[in-house]
């Protein structure tokens, strides 16, 4: 009898240690259960992650599942902030992206995916574009005419565009150009103007009549007998001109490969000095003494008219050295197609 009162105390106090540490374990997971919250962290990638976890400090959370946040990129919320809510987000963004869009975004609802928090931010793309534009010439007219009779219309000098290089500095927005501001500008080439004379109307039909006239018009733009110009056209009036178009570049002294200390410097061919807005040298087809007037020239001192004196290793018939006094004279003029009458005297 006392053995079996014994053996039934033993298993009533078994059970009651069972049944105490089953409650005292049921109320630790009860516990713990309460402190642990789904979190979704979308990555930078698009990549979505949800994760179970009792930490509360952002950092801490994507240390607890091996996330690691790279220095371009941003966190939102930041690495500091407390998540208390269940079912909460953290969004890992580029640096590119709009983060204050990005977490207005987030803060909306559960819902809202990845791409259409993105899809929110238009990028900025900045260009660098460098473009040549035109420079339009002017068309200048002289006029040679007499007043009161009728005149006609002649182009002597075609006109030509300059080019202009302008370097931009040009925003985009979704492929759109959205900004443009202009930050260098430079002349490549200089505009020739296109230049426009008013002549007599003749009514003569006679060819050398009408070249004639040409000459007397000519003899217009210049001073009387104290010029060369003047000189130089007294001398070929009666004379008909051959009219040509010759590739006319310039020459100086320092140019013809001659030491200034040599008794032969800035000396021509004819034995004459050379001379700016007098000498031209020409081809061996344009005998030395030859008069040309080229329309060109008609505004400078010489009022156009040249006369040759010299020659050149690289003139042939079709071209024509104009002598300048400074290098810097030639550079400017550079190399161009000019209208041209030849008189042989």
């Amino acid at each position: 009898m006392i053995k079996s009162e014994q053996a039934s105390l033993s298993v009533t106090r078994i059970a009651l240690i069972t049944i105490i540490t089953i409650f005292a374990l049921s109320v630790g997971v009860l516990a713990t259960s309460s402190d642990v919250r789904n979190v979704k962290i979308v990555l930078s990638d698009n990549c979505e992650i949800e994760v179970l976890t009792t930490k509360t400090v952002v950092a801490d959370i994507l240390e607890d599942s091996h996330i690691v946040v790279l220095p371009e990129e941003n966190v939102v919320p930041n690495l500091d902030s407390e998540i208390t809510d269940n079912y909460a987000k953290i969004v890992i963004t580029g640096v590119t992206q709009d983060v204050a869009v990005v977490a207005s975004l987030a803060e909306e609802g559960e819902d809202i995916h990845l791409d259409e928090l993105l899809s929110a931010y238009n990028t900025i793309v900045e260009k660098i574009i460098v473009e040549d534009e035109e420079i339009p010439y002017e068309t200048e007219t002289r006029d040679t005419s007499n007043l009161g009779e009728s005149s006609d219309t002649r182009t002597i000098q075609e006109g030509e565009a300059g080019i202009k290089r302008i370097t931009y500095k040009v925003k985009y927005q979704n492929d759109i150009e959205v900004q443009r501001i202009i930050i260098k500008e430079e002349t490549i080439k200089e505009p020739v103007n296109k230049i426009v004379q008013l002549t007599n109307v003749t009514t003569r039909s006679s060819s050398a009549n009408s070249r004639s006239n040409a000459v007397n018009n000519a003899e217009k733009q210049v001073p009387t007998s104290t010029t060369n110009g003047g000189s130089l056209a007294n001398k070929v009036k009666g004379i008909t001109p051959t009219k040509k178009t010759l590739n006319a570049s310039a020459y100086t002294a320092s140019t013809c490969g001659k030491s200034p200390s040599s008794p032969s410097y800035g000396i021509t061919s004819s034995g004459a000095r050379a001379t700016a807005w007098h000498t031209v040298a020409a081809g061996k087809g344009y005998p030395i003494g030859t008069i040309i007037y080229i329309p060109y020239f008609a505004n400078k001192p010489n009022g156009g008219w040249f006369v040759v004196q010299d020659r050149g290793g690289a003139i042939s018939n079709n071209k024509l050295d104009v002598y300048m006094n400074t290098y810097n004279e030639c550079i400017k003029f550079g190399r161009r197609n000019l209208e041209c009458y030849i008189y042989e005297v």
